[in-house]
């Protein structure tokens, strides 16, 4: 096997644990978008609002350790979590 064969060889390897990764993100996310529904549904239904701002300022700083993508991403991540408000 040639170096540039092997290198090919490990970029593929790489790819498949990205692919990998990323299906796990997804499905991480998808979980997690249901629980933060849930929460806000809880939280209607005992009279509460649906959103908490100091918490969601918690997640955006925990985020931004990842830089200002990672705030990008909270950010993201909060939207998904919270549907279409009123429904």
């Amino acid at each position: 096997m040639t170096v540039e064969t092997e290198q090919l060889t490990d970029i593929d390897d790489l790819r498949h644990e990205i692919d990998r990764l990323d299906a796990e993100i997804l499905a991480a996310v998808r979980r997690r978008t249901e629980v933060s529904r849930a929460i806000g549904k809880a939280r209607m239904a005992s009279g509460g609002t649906r959103l908490v701002h100091s918490r969601e300022m918690k997640v955006i700083e925990r985020y931004s350790e990842l830089g200002p993508e990672g705030k990008d991403l909270a950010m993201l991540l909060l939207r998904l979590g919270r549907g279409r408000l009123g429904h």
